[in-house]
């Protein structure tokens, strides 16, 4: 898991790094494409079909990471990598406030409360009344969003569609929304150059090898021990926020931040005691 995170921030880094060569719109085109391949061969040499049957499922869960990875990709776009971190791991508390609304889950005072305090981390980081305020944080804030509606729409996915065909579909969704900011700014992709392909290829490469990381994690190991260590994707993308475009997180941030985590391990914590 931890090992995955590592490759989930790099994958975040390479992809942020080539927006400063090639326009966001077609950095998300070449990397779902190139994501949709790699997993298409992995299914293809497992035997199954690349792209699985769509149904109501799928296609309300696509529908939902369409809006997540695209306002997410804008976030990595257009503000820091360890802000856009930062916020995307409040995910969680908004999984498991989403789950009482949709599936009727019952959750405690306690819980409840750890949301609270998990939602005005997200506010210390964001600081929306404050000078460090910057309006592109809102695309973070909705992709957030859709990556955990993404979560809860996947209980409604069908048990025989596979990890690598979800990858085929979740990068082919990618692909999607790149053509949709790419006709949102009325201009045609661009071919990029030598460093921005490299860019692009990097990010696709480290996503896939995130991809299966994760699954082997959760696969291999008991879920309620290795979902906390999620939460190492946020150390691994502020250093590399630090290293590669020299992001320097402040003292609102930070706070935030610990806020953040601290309440999604108290609910993971609180969740397997229940179970």
């Amino acid at each position: 898991m931890v090992l995955s995170m590592a490759a989930f921030a790099g994958e975040d880094a390479f992809f942020k790094a080539a927006t400063t060569h090639v326009p966001p719109g077609t950095v998300m085109i070449g990397f779902g494409v190139i994501g949709a391949c790699l997993f298409a061969l992995m299914a293809l040499s497992r035997g199954e079909r690349p792209m699985p049957r769509l149904t109501r499922g799928l296609a309300i869960r696509s529908a939902i990471e369409l809006c997540g990875r695209l306002f997410y990709s804008l976030a990595l776009a257009f503000t820091g990598l360890g802000l856009t971190s930062a916020i995307l791991q409040a995910t969680p508390l908004v999984v498991v406030a989403g789950a009482v609304v949709v599936f009727g889950e019952t959750v405690g005072w306690r819980r409840w409360l750890a949301i609270g305090v998990g939602l005005i981390g997200v506010m210390l980081v964001l600081r929306p009344t404050g000078a460090g305020f910057e309006p592109a944080m809102i695309f973070a804030l909705l992709g957030m969003a859709g990556f955990a509606g993404r979560d809860l729409a996947t209980r409604a996915a069908p048990l025989t569609v596979t990890n690598a065909q979800l990858g085929v579909l979740g990068m082919s969704v990618l692909a999607l929304a790149g053509v949709v900011v790419q006709a949102a700014s009325l201009s045609l992709p661009v071919i990029p150059d030598g460093t921005g392909a490299l860019k692009i290829l990097g990010a696709a490469l480290f996503g896939v090898v995130a991809y299966g990381l994760l699954t082997q994690a959760m696969r291999s190991g008991e879920v309620s021990v290795v979902t906390p260590f999620r939460y190492t994707r946020l150390v691994f993308a502020l250093v590399l926020a630090w290293v590669w475009f020299g992001e320097v997180p402040d003292g609102w941030m930070l706070a935030g931040s610990a806020l953040i985590v601290g309440s999604g391990l108290f609910t993971l914590a609180r969740s397997r005691k229940a179970a």
